[in-house]
């Protein structure tokens, strides 16, 4: 017996492997301590196709060891760029608690949906009640503390996997199942440089490692590379939660800001998934509506190849194959069944053979 749902609700939207997939602007630090342009990009992200607006509540005292980040051999990555430490990165960049009713009453105004990550457990108590679902950060896929205190909250969980072993995610899945059914287990690259060279380490068939594992279990994706190809191989694979950095311009100076969407690349994104979905269809192969013509004019029919008369033994030499073929028309695959066959009345060069016109 499953422990888990195979379909639950993000306010009103359904997410399921067969649902519509759902797009998380993930705002973060995009909004560089300024909460106009954090309730800007809310209205930016609505426009450019996003169902969530998501931000990341942490207070830098309980993330970061400024004590541990002055080893000089962390500083690598994307990191490595930053002109302060990391401490007062975080310090500075975090969402402002006392932000949450404005940017709240912002998301309602522009429609779209609340969330946030929260880094600590005094921020999952706070959120609880005013954001439809958690989405989990990779970093704190083994605090499984948090992760029970989060699913305790009864809101569906959306766990992303980067950095992470399959011992580490069954670890984390049974930590949230535990407490939880409402799960998404995302397929994550923790990786925030950009380089195209990231697209090796995206790994996106453990999706389907994820879904044998964990049958009709929705999953998705967390991706920090560039342009839209993981996205859109995601889905294919069965993702439907999609979550991207969101900012309104890539040259901002900021930690997020270089490889975040923007407005234009977001709707590219968007566009491009929702054909995909359309393309994708439900699986059963059959002569679709829009080749109901191209079926007929397409095919081949069995016609004579000169004109016969009633009473004719048909051979092979009387017969050619020749395109269209209407219903009722006798197909090549039927050549063996006509041969010997005779004609019941008259017919013209090039005139198809139907049952009715042999006997």
């Amino acid at each position: 017996m499953k422990t888990y749902a195979e379909s639950f609700f993000i306010g009103e939207a359904r997410v399921s492997q067969t649902d519509p997939t759902y797009f998380i602007a993930d705002i973060a630090a995009n909004h560089d301590g300024d909460l106009n342009r954090a309730k800007d990009l809310i209205w930016l992200a609505k426009e450019a196709g996003a169902d969530c607006a998501k931000f990341q509540h942490f207070e830098a005292s309980k993330i970061v060891s400024d004590f541990g980040f002055q080893d000089q051999a962390l500083a690598k990555g994307h990191q490595a760029a930053w002109e302060k430490s990391v401490y007062q990165v975080y310090d500075q960049y975090h969402t402002k608690k006392e932000w949450t009713d404005d940017l709240i009453q912002e998301c309602k105004k522009a429609d779209i949906a609340f969330m946030t990550t929260p880094y600590d457990l005094e921020a999952i108590e706070q959120f609880a009640p005013l954001v439809p679902a958690f989405k989990i950060g990779s970093g704190d896929i083994t605090y499984h503390q948090a992760l029970k205190h989060a699913a305790s909250q009864v809101k569906p969980i959306l766990l992303a996997t980067g950095a992470s072993t399959m011992e580490d995610v069954i670890a984390a899945v049974d930590c949230v199942l535990s407490l939880n059914s409402e799960l998404c287990l995302m397929q994550c690259n923790t990786n925030y440089t950009g380089d195209i060279e990231n697209f090796r380490y995206v790994n996106l068939s453990v999706l389907n490692t994820f879904a044998n594992r964990w049958p009709g279990l929705p999953l998705g994706l967390s991706d920090h590379t560039p342009g839209h190809s993981a996205v859109l191989g995601a889905i294919t694979l069965g993702a439907r939660v999609i979550e991207k950095h969101f900012t309104d311009d890539n040259a901002r100076t900021g930690p997020d800001h270089a490889f975040a969407l923007n407005p234009t690349t977001w709707s590219e994104m968007v566009n491009a998934s929702r054909e995909l979905e359309m393309a994708l269809g439900d699986g059963v192969k059959r002569v679709e509506a829009n080749e109901a013509e191209t079926v007929i004019i397409q095919r081949r029919a069995l016609r004579t190849n000169k004109p016969l008369s009633a009473g004719t033994r048909l051979t092979a030499a009387d017969i050619i194959a020749l395109r269209p073929c209407k219903v009722g028309e006798c197909q090549p695959f039927n050549l063996d069944q006509v041969i010997g066959k005779r004609l019941l009345r008259a017919t013209s060069k090039g005139e198809a053979l139907r049952w009715d016109l042999i006997e």
